[in-house]
């Protein structure tokens, strides 16, 4: 389900739990709203108010730490395809193969990153880019070592295309939503609940109706920002992919 429909949904619930509060308030008998009744609900509300901004600090929290994981992920990424470039760069013509093969895998992930939104698959869980890299690695192990030069860059391009097999499967594990929906269904549970009492202790006049409508929509709002931010890779706030266009221009150079 997308992160506006998401939204969409909230802010329906949300507002329209201040027109049902709105509806209970004439319906209700008089001492049920007195002012002792009045007291005990708003010291009930203030609790519920309460736990659901720290319940939304928790998820931006949530969010923001995942956000910032897989932006260094992919920064990581891109590090280690220009450094074992440069390392078979180094080794000399037989290590040729390896970077052509590299070279077409990395571009190849690439260039299904750029055209696509994969906000419903794993970022990279493909065969063609495991068998790719695996193919590298294959080829690394089977360089012909002549000199103790020859070892140390062998040696040293095996532990860089191991750290980038190791961050792309960190990647692809990491890329399912990092928002509990427990957390999120409890969340606009309580938002109705604060609403509704909103609705009904508040005059029913078109000045409260559209201060309540734009409460709503503020809250709604927040929670589309952070649906947004936890797709990272296919919403309106996204990782940037620059870092590994970079990587990928610089391949076989």
């Amino acid at each position: 389900m997308s992160a506006l429909l998401i939204s969409a949904i909230v802010f329906g619930c949300v507002f329209g739990g201040a027109l049902v509060g709105s509806a209970l308030r004439s319906v209700l008998p008089t001492h049920h709203l007195a002012e002792d009744s009045k007291d005990i609900i708003k010291l009930a509300i203030g609790l519920i108010a309460t736990l659901t901004a720290l319940v939304l600090g928790l998820l931006v929290g949530s969010v923001k730490s995942s956000f910032d994981a897989k932006n260094e992920a992919v920064k990581r990424i891109a590090t280690n395809l220009v450094l074992l470039d440069r390392v078979m760069a180094q080794y000399g013509p037989a290590a040729q193969p390896a970077r052509d093969l590299l070279r077409e895998a990395a571009t190849s992930r690439h260039n299904v990153l750029v055209r696509s939104k994969p906000t419903n698959a794993r970022i990279g869980d493909t065969a063609a880019a495991t068998a790719g890299l695996e193919g590298v690695q294959k080829m690394l192990r089977d360089l012909p070592v002549k000199t103790r030069a020859d070892e140390l860059l062998q040696t040293r391009a095996i532990e860089v295309s191991g750290d980038l097999m190791q961050t792309r499967w960190l990647l692809a594990e990491n890329f399912e939503s990092s928002i509990p929906t427990p957390f999120l269904v409890v969340v606009v549970s309580w938002m109705v609940i604060i609403f509704i009492s909103f609705g009904l202790f508040a005059p029913s006049n078109g000045t409260v109706l559209t201060a309540l409508f734009v409460c709503a929509l503020s809250v709604s709002g927040a929670l589309f920002l952070i649906l947004e931010m936890d797709a990272a890779f296919g919403g309106i706030i996204k990782v940037s992919l620059s870092p590994l266009t970079d990587a990928v221009g610089r391949l076989g150079k």
